[in-house]
């Protein structure tokens, strides 16, 4: 039996007034997916409790891997440091560190959140802007480290139970910022790096270019997600098979190597709706066939579509999947003579009226290839349908043991 995990980051909706109050999983065309919920177990799973704030994707694709958050949970910035090569000690705490686009005139705190992406920023860019901040910020007891695109990692020494409080700049697009800047440890030092990358970035010759091409200018920092080092428990020893991760972001992959998995690239992967999807159906098909039983295939598209409010573009990332991954890996594994099930989910809702993310459940489909007759006839993959089953998991780690031992 392989295993296969298709997570749509942050499908789940609400109704949308652009769409006639349908829900982008409801307007897109996905006869695949849809197939699957027809003869699969369909219903919702709450992925992120609600007693952990923010409701991100760290939280939520730990969940649905099968890590009680409550128990693993250290924080986002570990969890990617760890995919960047990064080893954090003991003493030490990592910060995201998004290079964003900010707005407006006067002074720092009056500022508003223009684009926590900087206009998805190539890694070229924004590699070079990172490594001249370390060389003009950077410190014996801070340092500043590249990511992919505008993700980033800044490592501190902290020692002892400290607490940083940041917010997201996902959840503050176009707002002032001023309500939102760092609190607690180390929050006036962590300020004055944001000022002072503000007045080296605004300059900075990566940024002119930029803004004589018409994009956004990366001219500031923000810090958020900080944590320490995370351990989880070995996937294989927990479920009794090989498995392996394919991803754009470093938050999936770190989560992917610290439970022991191996960690899929894919060139041209990019961690929006413009990525390769048929290169992680190759990828995913080739491990299952040649390595492992279990791929978990991340698609980051939808989510982004949802925080920058792209309607169309949001359908159209929940179509690409359903036709470029789930409909080719589920052909070619038939071909293949593979028994197969198949879970697909988002990790959390991202509506597009709000821009960031929700606790609420999320629909879920466990597909087995050896169902024969439907057992939601008619039923199309998305919230309304979903809750209609009245089928509900209340925790969602539970559901990877569901899914892999029935």
């Amino acid at each position: 039996m392989k295993y296969i995990v298709i997570l749509g980051d942050g499908m789940a909706d609400y109704p949308v007034p652009e769409l006639e109050g349908k829900t982008p999983l409801m307007a897109a065309e996905k006869p695949n997916i849809d197939y699957l919920c027809q003869y699969g177990e369909f219903g919702l799973v709450k992925t992120v409790p609600d007693h952990l704030n923010p409701p991100g994707s760290d939280i939520a694709n730990m969940s649905v891997l099968g890590y009680d958050p409550d128990k693993y949970y250290t924080g986002r910035s570990p969890l990617e440091a760890v995919s960047m090569g990064i080893e954090l000690q003991p003493d030490e705490l990592a910060v995201r560190c998004n290079l964003v686009s900010l707005g407006g005139s006067g002074e720092y705190e009056t500022l508003t959140m223009a684009d926590y992406s900087s206009d998805e920023i190539s890694t070229e860019e924004a590699r070079e802007l990172i490594l001249f901040i370390n060389e003009k910020l950077g410190s014996d007891i801070l340092r500043f480290n590249p990511g992919v695109s505008y993700r980033h990692c800044i490592v501190m020494k902290a020692e002892g139970n400290v607490k940083l409080l940041c917010t997201p700049p996902h959840d503050i697009s176009g707002k002032p910022i001023t309500e939102h800047l760092p609190k607690g440890f180390m929050s006036k030092e962590l300020l004055d790096l944001m000022k002072k990358s503000y007045e080296l970035l605004s300059d900075h010759p990566v940024n002119k270019k930029r803004i004589e091409r018409g994009l956004k200018p990366a001219n500031s920092i923000w810090p958020w997600g900080e944590g320490r080092k995370p351990y989880l428990s070995n996937f294989t020893e927990k479920f009794g098979i090989k498995g392996a991760v394919v991803s754009a972001v470093d938050l999936i992959k770190g989560i992917g190597l610290c439970a022991g998995m191996k960690v899929l690239e894919v060139e041209g992967a990019t961690g929006t709706y413009k990525t390769n999807f048929e290169g992680k159906a190759d990828a995913a098909f080739n491990y299952l066939m040649n390595e492992g039983d279990f791929v978990y295939i991340h698609m980051e598209g939808p989510d982004e579509c949802g925080h920058r409010h792209e309607v169309k573009e949001k359908i159209l990332a929940i179509e690409y999947i359903d036709r470029r991954v789930v409909g080719p890996l589920c052909s070619r594994l038939r071909e293949a003579g593979e028994d197969f099930r198949m879970l697909v989910l988002p990790d959390h809702p991202t509506p597009l009226v709000l821009r960031t993310h929700t606790h609420d459940a999320v629909p879920y489909i466990i597909y087995d290839s050896s169902s024969k007759f439907p057992k939601n006839p008619g039923a199309s993959y998305d919230e309304r349908f979903a809750k209609a089953t009245g089928i509900y998991v209340a925790k969602g780690d539970t559901l990877m043991e569901k899914f892999i031992k029935g």
